[in-house]
């Protein structure tokens, strides 16, 4: 029993590790879409946006889509194509 627990407790602390390893496209940031221009364009398209930040060379957003589902989506910094994302019920 204290196997199984350890092993459950171990793959929740790596997942969340795991995902966060997003690995974007270094581009000069010059060339990056306008952070406050990219999160205007994601509540247009139905994101409640609860937290924006650059993650290395990536565009992090926690929040809401237009569905009410949590999500957290990493997208590139001048193409604004997600590169990895994590959608909760």
């Amino acid at each position: 029993m204290k196997k199984l627990v350890l092993t459950a407790l171990i793959a929740a602390v790596a997942a969340p590790a795991a995902f966060a390893a997003a690995k974007c496209e270094q581009h000069p940031k010059e060339q990056w879409i306008k952070e406050a221009d990219f999160k205007q364009k994601l509540v247009k398209e139905g994101y409640q946006i609860k937290k924006f930040k650059v993650d290395g060379n990536c565009y992090e957003l926690y929040g809401k889509n237009k569905d009410g589902k949590k999500v957290e989506i990493y997208y590139d910094t001048v193409s604004g194509k997600p590169v990895k994302s994590e959608i909760q019920d």
